[in-house]
């Protein structure tokens, strides 16, 4: 095996995918799977785990090889403008709203891009959030308030 090899970023993906897949699975284990023609609530999780896990080991293997990119560095500022705003959102949902939650989640986390355009984040905030909307909330009926309980809701 040669030393450059785990800084190659096919290896890093890998371990990053089977780290997620073997969680998902831990998580699932709780869960009926039941049968392919009888489902039960931890199948198509287990499945969806299982095939991640798998694809984590070719990519790290591949990576072991050689071949792929090496890792040049962690972008901080990326990180923080994609994690910071799910932890923003997740925190303002039940008081703010969907209404605001989700259009501040989009606008702050396009600000990770270095092709970041104001008047384009807007309108793909704007749209998101009615089609989030219309579908969760109107269609599916997932109970997240369009305004939440700091505006009496």
């Amino acid at each position: 095996m040669n030393p450059k090899s785990c800084s190659s970023s096919d290896f890093w993906a890998g371990i990053i995918y089977m780290t997620f897949g073997i969680t998902a699975l831990l998580a699932a284990r709780d869960y009926g799977l039941g049968t392919a023609l009888k489902m039960g609530p931890g199948y198509f999780p287990s499945l969806l785990a299982a095939l991640l896990t798998l694809i984590g080991i070719a990519s790290a293997v591949r990576g072991l090889r050689g071949k792929g990119e090496p890792v040049s560095g962690l972008n901080l500022r990326a990180i923080l403008f994609i994690a910071g705003p799910i932890i923003l959102f997740a925190t303002l949902l039940r008081g703010a709203g969907l209404l605001i939650a989700l259009p501040l989640l989009i606008l702050v986390s396009s600000c990770a891009s270095a092709h970041f355009n104001l008047k384009r984040s807007l309108l793909l905030a704007a749209g998101l959030t009615a089609f989030c909307s219309t579908v969760f909330i109107k269609g599916l009926g997932i109970p997240m308030p369009l305004l939440g309980t700091w505006f009496g809701n």
